[in-house]
């Protein structure tokens, strides 16, 4: 075991150098272990530190020791600290961090305490901290429990959202056989439409202040925003409705609407979904299908300092054995430039669920699971847009 982990630190830094010659620079977090990881998280902090965080355990939702883990890199260093515990709720699963610095340099944890073992079951916690610059987990000043309420319009908003789409029962969903007509049904229940919601990706700030956070529903299959003017009271935007349509990342366009690329949750072709909202993520387009494939994986964007936008997805139907970064030039219409951060066979490991950042330097990172038959960790990988365009 001690030989095959020096030898997987060799090959880290082995790897990691000749990959920073062409631009381009990757490396585990904490050395790959046996316990699940997954779902990660990344941020810089005002004094160009990275912050990243993730869930560990013996599995997701049915495992009752999963908690939510941190490490931080100082501006400038190589190695990753020792990992911290960030967030434990003792005998529930705590999965899919996010982590957000708002615009008065607070540093936010979302993530979901799982009840009774069910994602539909989910609450949705946070912890927000302004001293995070000192070795260690962060020192949390509140903690709270974000409550939505999907009003009774949100029944309807899915009846008409599935007549647009045309009737498709074919599908599946924890509240769903058959699978339209019994998600309205669900969702003239209060209790139903009120908990469940799970955080994924990063939040998106609008020009006006308000502060978006992505949500989706493994109950219902669908997506919403939690939207708040204050930074204190959270309101639920109507629902992002389509064949399951989940784990939604957004980017905002120079005209002020908002673009959402979903995780395919439903039917083949899997292909990322797509939705548009034009009045600050209250309201959503129907979501429909991108020709982008998606093998129902979590995906991440982010517009760039020089207008471009970054995606970062699995570019395959079937497995997770590569992940790609991507490039558009027109506000993510089309993706004409791609350049795989991990590429391997289809059995011989799975790089997924990654989130992506642009430092300040203009440099990209993006933390995502690695497994391997090493084991498992959170891997950070650093790159420049050039890179990805080979320019």
């Amino acid at each position: 075991m001690k030989i095959m982990l020096v030898l997987s630190l060799l090959f880290m830094v082995v790897s990691g150098g000749r990959a920073a010659a062409e631009g381009f620079e990757a490396r585990h977090i904490f050395p790959p272990q046996e316990k699940h990881v997954h779902g990660s998280s990344i941020v810089e902090a005002p004094n160009g530190d990275l912050l990243a965080a993730w869930f560990h355990g013996s599995g997701e939702r049915t495992a009752d020791d999963v908690l939510i883990q941190g490490a931080r890199l100082r501006r400038g260093e190589t190695n990753w600290s020792n990992v911290f515990v960030m967030a434990d709720t003792p005998g529930f699963p705590d999965c899919n961090p996010v982590l957000f610095i708002d615009p008065q340099d607070r540093l936010w944890l979302f993530w979901v305490s799982v009840l009774a073992n069910r994602w539909e079951n989910c609450l949705l916690k946070y912890r927000r901290a302004t001293h995070y610059s000192e070795d260690g987990p962060p020192e949390w000043d509140w903690q709270d429990v974000i409550q939505l309420r999907p009003g009774e319009q949100f029944p309807e908003q899915l009846r008409r959202a599935f007549k647009e789409l045309g009737a498709q029962e074919g599908m599946w969903a924890e509240y769903a056989h058959p699978y339209t007509r019994m998600l309205v049904e669900a969702a003239h229940d209060k209790l139903k439409r009120q908990i469940g919601w799970m955080t994924r990706t990063q939040p998106l700030v609008l020009a006006s202040g308000r502060i978006l956070l992505p949500l989706y529903s493994d109950g219902f299959n669908v997506s919403l925003m939690a939207y708040t003017d204050d930074g204190e009271n959270w309101r639920a935007s109507a629902p992002i409705v389509g064949f399951a349509p989940i784990q939604p990342a957004v980017a905002q366009r120079k005209d002020g609407s908002i673009v959402a690329f979903c995780r395919d949750s439903g039917d083949a072709p899997t292909r990322i979904h797509r939705a548009e909202s034009r009045d600050n993520g209250e309201t959503w387009t129907v979501s429909r299908k991108t020709e982008l494939p998606n093998p129902g994986a979590s995906i991440a964007v982010r517009v760039l300092a020089d207008g471009r936008w970054a995606l970062i997805y699995n570019d395959t139907e079937d497995g997770r054995h590569r992940l790609a970064a991507a490039l558009s030039k027109d506000e993510g219409n089309s993706w004409p430039v791609m350049r795989h951060l991990e590429k391997t066979s289809e059995d011989a490991g799975s790089f997924s669920y990654p989130s992506v950042i642009q430092a300040k330097d203009g440099r990209v990172h993006v933390s995502y699971s690695w497994r391997t038959q090493e084991g498992a960790s959170i891997k950070h990988a650093v790159f420049s847009p050039e890179w990805v365009a080979g320019e």
